[in-house]
C-alpha cells in the first residue's frame, strides 16, 4: 500500500535595516503544530541585502523545526517500544 502525505510549512519574515526575524510553522497530520524562530543580523560593514537575511533567518528557523521533529520522533519511538532508543542524529 502506498500513501502520500503532505506537510505545509509557513515562513514569515519581519525586517528592518539590520535585522531579519523569521517565524516558521509546520502542521503535521497528527494535529501537531511546531513553531520556531530564526534571526539574522547584518554586520554594519555589509551592504543591505534583505533576501540574504531572509535566507539565513529562514534556514535557522527551519533547522530548529528539524531538531524538534527529530526529538518528537525519538519520544514516539521510546513511547511505542517501551524502551530508550538510540539518539536520532541529523
Amino acid at each position: 500500500m502506498h500513501t502520500t502525505v503532505g506537510w505545509h510549512v509557513e515562513l514569515e519574515f519581519e525586517e528592518d535595516d539590520r535585522h531579519t526575524r523569521a517565524v516558521a510553522m509546520v502542521r503535521l497530520p497528527d494535529g501537531t503544530e511546531i513553531r520556531t524562530h530564526g534571526h539574522a543580523t547584518r554586520h554594519n560593514v555589509d551592504i543591505n541585502q534583505p533576501r540574504v537575511g531572509e535566507e539565513i533567518a529562514g534556514a535557522r528557523a527551519l533547522n530548529e523545526i528539524a531538531m524538534q521533529l527529530l526529538t518528537k520522533a525519538h519520544v514516539e519511538i521510546d513511547d511505542d517500544s517501551g524502551r530508550r532508543s538510540h539518539s536520532i542524529n541529523v
